[in-house]
């Protein structure tokens, strides 16, 4: 059932009734920002065009210039663009933007237990709110998913957040390497694009972290040590049967035992089920330079709750604290941080018969306005990423 994907081929919605155009001030701060990127375009040149994947120009554009001495300015423009452009404080969601879809619905539960309802921010709740609903491929008729939708805090009540929660007991995780992240051109045993066999059992597909010359951490999959790791960094683990968990790193270089990937990305959210204090903290070097911390934008993150499901959140207008509180909301005890900002947020889910190649035709967004579109990770990407297939032993 998807509640979050607004259907094929209309329009997006209205977010509110129209506005007055910005003041004089406005106008001519976007006009700069604007001409700064103009001026810029003609040092990128040709490589803007030839990098992998689907991404828009500008997307590549800026994904240049960061790469090539640039993420500096990148982050003066991406900061005064959205200083210009806060999310709204008040209102409702578009009409539809909490709604489920007509699709299966399974009555079965999955061998962990369901995940409860969850409380709303805002109040009172709306339709739907805090509901899950089962998503993707049925295992034996038992749901692998579930997913619902909420407003991220009390105040912004026209966003949405999705968030997806997964059974970790009946799905394998894998790590699939981009052609640009990791660095240093390896060719992993996973890469995009998605083909047969994991398409064949495909559940989700999701964003990683940073990339690594921003994510203060390091990367280490199925044998390979692409960047040192770092003590101290919130670290994606996965199991050699498949099976994540988020740690705190303390083993250096040395990978213990059982492990097939660690994916670092900056420091804690959520530890014991504690929120870290410096969420809240001004120094916005601590979750990513290219926004600072105050600043209300996309932001995706990952937890694992109590009896080890993995959660995925992700939404618009959320500062790294309203992304911790709510991981913490949805059960998470141990979180990170994943990737920020529109064109790197998306978790996309596959409604499809096991042994039937999943697509793009049947993907859906968590989020009817994330930016990217399910076909993502169905082509050569710049970015690694996460995949969440049903386990191979459970798909006969």
């Amino acid at each position: 059932m998807s509640i979050t994907t607004r259907p094929r081929g209309t329009s997006r919605p209205s977010l509110g009734p129209r506005r007055r155009g910005p003041k004089r001030w406005l106008r001519l701060a976007r006009a700069g920002v604007l001409g700064a990127a103009v001026v810029l375009a003609g040092w990128a040149g040709v490589g803007t065009v030839t990098m992998p994947g689907s991404a828009s120009l500008g997307v590549k554009f800026v994904e240049w210039v960061r790469g090539h001495g640039g993420a500096s300015f990148v982050a003066f423009l991406e900061n005064s663009w959205y200083a210009i452009n806060q999310p709204p404080t008040g209102g409702s969601p578009p009409k539809g933007a909490l709604s489920p879809a007509a699709k299966e619905i399974a009555s079965a539960t999955g061998p962990l237990p369901p995940p409860a309802r969850v409380v709303p921010f805002a109040k009172p709740p709306l339709p739907n709110e805090g509901v899950w609903t089962p998503e993707g491929p049925l295992v034996h008729g038992v749901p692998t998913m579930y997913v619902t939708l909420m407003r991220p805090d009390p105040v912004h009540t026209s966003l949405v957040a999705g968030v997806a929660w997964m059974d970790t007991r009946l799905l394998r995780f894998i790590q699939y390497g981009g052609a640009q992240e990791p660095p240093g051109g390896y060719h992993w045993p996973y890469m995009g694009p998605i083909v047969p066999p994991v398409a064949d059992y495909l559940v989700a597909a999701f964003n990683s972290g940073f990339r690594l010359q921003d994510a203060n951490g390091g990367y280490y999959a199925y044998g390979h040590l692409a960047v040192p790791l770092r003590n101290g960094a919130a670290s994606f683990v996965i199991s050699d049967s498949g099976v994540p968990s988020i740690e705190v790193w303390h083993d250096g270089n040395t990978i213990p035992r059982g492990i097939a990937v660690v994916r670092q990305n900056l420091i804690p959210l959520i530890e014991n089920g504690h929120i870290n204090p410096l969420v809240y903290s001004t120094n916005f070097q601590l979750w990513g330079a290219t926004v600072g911390n105050q600043l209300l934008v996309w932001r995706s993150g990952v937890g694992i709750t109590r009896n080890g499901a993995l959660v995925y959140v992700s939404g618009p207008g959320l500062s790294v604290a309203s992304l911790a509180r709510l991981l913490q909301r949805v059960g998470a005890v141990n979180a990170m941080e994943f990737d920020i900002n529109s064109d790197w947020t998306d978790f996309f889910y596959f409604n499809h018969q096991l042994g039937t190649p999943a697509s793009p035709a049947n993907g859906y967004k968590l989020v009817y306005d994330m930016l990217r579109p399910p076909q993502r990770y169905f082509e050569g990407t710049a970015r690694d990423f996460v995949v969440a297939e049903v386990q191979p032993s459970l798909a006969r």
